[in-house]
């Protein structure tokens, strides 16, 4: 079996790098990206898909990263529930990072 995912896209927003109970680096991003086809109106549509990253991995996110630029995330999908206070937790799907390549970045104005 084999669960290993490879995106590219741009940070929808700058990346925060937070400490668990624990004391471990966790940054959690959203990645907007497009699709190759267009819709039925000419358009392509943008998937945003969250990603979580550990550590060095975060830390370094955190410190070369902001809001637009492109980044290539390899890593594997994982499912999660997360208490809402309601009858029944919300499931949650999120890319696990392995790796991050920093692929652009905006010009610094």
């Amino acid at each position: 079996m084999l669960n290993q995912t490879v995106i590219v896209g741009r940070l929808v927003k700058n990346p925060e790098l937070n400490q668990t109970e624990n004391g471990k680096k966790v940054t959690n991003i959203t990645l907007a990206v497009p699709r190759s086809y267009k819709n039925i109106n000419g358009e392509y549509d943008t998937d945003f898909i969250s990603c979580v990253l550990w550590e060095g991995i975060a830390e370094s996110t955190t410190n070369y990263c902001q809001k637009g630029d492109l980044v290539g995330i390899k890593g594997r999908i994982q499912s999660r529930n997360i208490e809402t206070g309601e009858d029944y937790p919300k499931k949650v799907i999120e890319v696990v990072a392995e790796k991050v390549t920093f692929l652009s970045s905006k010009s610094k104005a």
